[in-house]
C-alpha cells in the first residue's frame, strides 16, 4: 500500500470528523501531558479489566490525577476511550504512510503485507488496542458520527493509495472498502483462534486480499 497521475481529487487523510471527545481541549503543555497520562492509563486498564469494567475513577487513579481533573477534559469513560482510539488511528495512518512510501508498489502483496503487518503489530504490542481496535467494541461510529469505523479506515487508505498509485480514487473505492471489511472479519477470527493472531489465518488473509485486489485493480 509512482506518484499518482490521477486527476480525481484526493481524499483527505486528516483526523476523523467525529466531534471532539474532549470537554475542554488540552492547550497548554502541562495539560496535554496530563491528558496523555490519562490515555496511557486507559490503555493499560483496557488490557487488564476490559471496557465494561473500566471507570473514570480507575483511569484517574492509574494516571495519578484527581478524578475532577479527568472530568475537566472528559465527560465519561467513553470519551476517554474515544480519544485513545483517535490517537491510535492517527498512529496507524502515520506508520502506514511511512511504510507505503518505503515499499515497492509494483505488486499488491507489498501493499497488503505492509498494512496488515502494521495492524497485527499494533494488536499484539499496543496497550489497549486488542480490546477496542478502532472503536467497534464501544461504538461502530466511534471515529466518525457519519461513517462507521471501517469506512473511515477504508477512506483513509483510498486517499493514500490515490497519491501513491496510478489509479483513480473512484476505481479504488469499492475494492478497498470490500477488502477492509473482509480483512476486519478475518483478523477478528485470527485473534479469536489465538490471542497473538493465528499465523496460518493471517497468511491466508494476505493471500485472499492480494488476489482479490489484483483481480479487481491489476497487478
Amino acid at each position: 500500500m509512482a506518484q499518482s497521475q490521477s486527476t480525481a481529487p484526493a481524499r483527505s487523510t486528516s483526523a476523523p470528523t467525529e466531534p471532539t471527545p474532549f470537554r475542554r481541549q488540552p492547550v497548554q503543555q502541562r495539560s496535554a501531558k496530563r491528558v496523555a497520562l490519562m490515555l496511557d492509563a486507559c490503555a493499560e486498564l483496557l488490557d487488564e479489566v476490559g471496557y465494561e469494567a473500566l471507570s473514570t475513577t480507575m483511569i484517574a487513579r492509574r494516571a495519578g490525577v484527581a478524578v475532577g481533573s479527568l472530568y475537566q477534559f472528559f465527560p465519561d469513560k467513553r470519551a476517554v476511550v474515544q480519544a485513545l482510539t483517535h490517537r491510535n488511528f492517527d498512529h496507524f495512518l502515520e506508520v502506514v504512510r511511512q511504510r507505503l512510501n518505503a515499499v515497492d508498489h509494483t505488486h499488491w502483496w507489498d501493499v497488503v503485507d505492509s498494512v496488515l503487518d502494521i495492524y497485527v503489530r499494533m494488536h499484539r504490542e499496543l496497550p489497549g488496542f486488542a480490546q477496542v481496535h478502532f472503536g467497534d467494541v464501544v461504538d461502530t461510529h466511534l471515529l466518525d458520527e457519519q461513517r462507521d469505523n471501517n469506512a473511515v479506515v477504508a477512506d483513509s487508505l483510498i486517499a493514500m493509495l490515490d497519491e501513491l498509485l496510478d489509479l483513480p480514487a473512484e476505481r479504488l473505492d469499492l475494492p478497498i472498502k470490500l477488502a477492509v471489511e473482509a480483512t476486519d472479519a478475518l483478523l477478528k477470527y485470527a485473534f479469536r483462534v489465538s490471542p497473538d493472531g493465528d499465523q496460518a489465518v493471517l497468511d491466508e488473509t494476505k493471500e485472499l486480499i492480494r488476489g482479490y485486489l489484483e483481480g479487481k485493480l491489476g497487478g
